[in-house]
């Protein structure tokens, strides 16, 4: 799929605290959105934050049509605990022709019905969040991100031992496994790392690698 530019819209459907977020979000960098809500009172609710917000059955295809859906390239379906709606509506979305779908899905088993269905991208946002919190409860990280195949990018502190080096002589690959992609510090813009950079102390380090050894790393500093 082609990446989403400043201009395309997108349609979300269902806008609880997850589909709202998103949507609000999607304002935020610029995007037209088109809100759907089953719900009359959320919709409501949404009248002064969103261009376009209707009540509508998504599960309807003649509806979807008539709202002109078809003409979205992207919808985020981010139905809540009606899983028949979710399936039903990106269902309804594949029939119409809609080019990128992402549906959010509460369990494995609703997220593959889901991709039958006809969702490009499946998400599990409560089950996601719970395993990232989880990481940062348990160790000294920031924040964090974990891939598939056990490869994870983390936001921690420097070291106090390696404050007023390069990142050359800190040597923190060779000592912990991990890569330092960039460094962040207060009212200063992002830096990408490279051998030469110096770390200071207060540095906030992002740092790359299997995902036990960025949480070995974080536990160290």
């Amino acid at each position: 799929m082609a990446d989403l530019s400043k201009d395309d819209p997108v349609v979300v459907i269902g806008l609880g605290r997850f589909g709202g977020a998103v949507a609000a979000t999607l304002v935020k960098l610029g995007h037209e959105v088109l809100g759907i809500d089953e719900n009359a009172e959320v919709v409501q609710s949404w009248a002064d934050d969103l261009r376009h917000v209707v009540q509508a059955d998504t599960t309807n295809e003649g509806t979807l049509l008539s709202l002109g859906v078809q003409e979205f390239p992207r919808a985020v379906v981010a139905i809540g605990t009606d899983v028949e709606a979710s399936v039903l509506t990106v269902l309804a979305l594949s029939e119409l022709g809609v080019p990128d779908i992402w549906a959010k899905a509460l369990t494995p088993k609703h997220g593959r019905i889901l991709e039958r269905t006809g969702a490009h991208h499946v998400i599990y946002p409560e089950s996601d969040m719970g395993q990232r919190v989880a990481h940062l409860v348990t160790s000294k990280m920031m924040d964090f991100m974990e891939f598939e195949d056990g490869f994870a990018i983390g936001k921690t502190r420097l070291p106090a031992d390696v404050a007023g080096q390069t990142l050359a002589k800190c040597a923190l690959r060779t000592r912990f496994g991990v890569t330092v992609v960039g460094i962040k510090r207060l009212h200063e813009d992002f830096i990408y790392a490279t051998p030469t950079t110096v770390v200071q102390e207060g540095d906030i380090l992002i740092v790359s690698g299997a995902t036990r050894l960025v949480e070995a790393f974080a536990a160290a500093t």
